[in-house]
């Protein structure tokens, strides 16, 4: 059970990671992409490629963000001057482009070359030898002001809405609705984040590897967060929202409008690149139909469910998505008699019924605002 709940602890923050550069490109500068496992699969091929050359990890993964981010730059190049659509569509084209062409090329594995479609195996992965006693125990306290961190985070987040209630007579009622949202939510995240930290504290004293990767990757998530936080509430991610909802006006006040798209394209391309590297180093092996345009459209849920332009909704995206996935893989066979390959299928179904119920009843996601969107006018 709890090496289960490791899982879905790294698959759940992998995405939300993948997650939150999508929700910068889409979210808040309404930029159409719809090949973002393009970044991705760079971030994870650079990273393993470099580790297996005998490159430190942590220069690996810089690496694989860096690479990713040159390709936001040639995307962005190439596309941001054009209308919105070509974005979507070049994207789309160069998530498949890559992919293809990793599996029909020769890639540098070690000393020899080995065919792209054999995939890549045997590369190291971050505290994949058991540490001992000292380090354990400091691994377990940075988990604990992790987890000290998030309750205090969740606390805040919440009392904010709660103040804004209090204060802010005119919009008394919008204000309750959201802060009942809000508490709801936290409470959700809070009793997660109880069972992730009680899972990890056991998987890092009696150490297995795959804690020691749920942990960092917590700590780079939280840290992505809390910068992209600090951006999105600056002058800099108000000009990125002015472009989402109408990128005229930024233009009549003497913003380089191309500029700040082209920043989003590579921050977020980044990011997705690092999350490519946390992806490799939790599959082992990877392959490249690892990653289909699938993934792209998986992550477009996670950011709509929780609401775009809302960090904390892809975040809450990530968890209801993986939540959702586990509980049918365990309940739905027991209801629902069909074979695995119908069974996908239905369960894909399901989820995009209750997409539609959500875009019916709320249109901006979980905790978006509908009055900061386009589509809520």
């Amino acid at each position: 059970m709890v090496d289960y709940l490791i899982f879905l602890a790294i698959s759940t923050a992998l995405f939300a990671l993948f997650g939150l550069g999508l929700n910068l490109q889409w979210g808040f500068t309404g930029l159409i992409n719809f090949g973002h496992i393009a970044f991705m699969t760079l971030g994870a091929y650079t990273t393993v490629l470099l580790s297996l050359k005998g490159v430190p990890l942590l220069i690996s993964a810089v690496a694989g963000a860096i690479v990713a981010a040159l390709l936001g730059l040639i995307i962005g190049f190439a596309t941001l001057r054009l209308r919105e659509d070509y974005l979507g569509i070049v994207t789309i084209g160069t998530g498949e482009l890559i992919r293809l062409v990793v599996n029909n090329q020769d890639l540098p594995v070690g000393d020899t070359w080995v065919s792209g479609a054999f995939g890549v195996q045997s590369y190291s992965i971050p505290l994949s030898t058991e540490p001992n006693l000292f380090v354990r125990l400091l691994m377990i306290g940075l988990l604990t002001l992790l987890a000290a961190v998030t309750f205090f985070t969740l606390w805040q987040w919440i009392r904010t809405t709660q103040i804004s209630r209090t204060t802010d007579l005119g919009k008394r009622t919008t204000s309750k609705q959201e802060f009942v949202s809000r508490l709801a939510v936290g409470i959700v995240l809070a009793v997660l984040a109880t069972a992730i930290y009680i899972s990890g504290v056991i998987g890092l004293y009696n150490y297995n590897p795959k804690a020691g990767l749920m942990l960092v990757l917590l700590l780079v998530l939280a840290l992505v967060y809390w910068r992209l936080e600090i951006l999105v509430r600056s002058p800099w991610g108000r000009i990125l929202k002015a472009i989402r909802e109408d990128e005229e006006i930024p233009k009549a006040l003497g913003k380089n409008v191309f500029w700040y798209k082209l920043q989003s394209l590579i921050l977020g391309g980044a990011i997705a690149g690092i999350a490519g590297a946390f992806f490799a180093w939790q599959l082992s092996a990877i392959y490249p139909d690892n990653f289909q345009p699938q993934i792209t459209f998986d992550t477009w849920i996670m950011v709509i469910l929780g609401g775009s332009g809302n960090n904390v909704g892809t975040i809450l995206g990530a968890v209801i998505f993986f939540a959702y996935d586990a509980l049918t893989r365990e309940v739905l066979p027991r209801i629902v008699h069909l074979d695995e390959a119908r069974l996908g299928a239905f369960r894909i179904m399901v989820i995009g019924l209750i997409l539609m119920i959500l875009m019916i009843w709320r249109p901006q996601g979980i905790l978006g605002k509908k009055e900061e969107l386009t589509l809520g006018k």
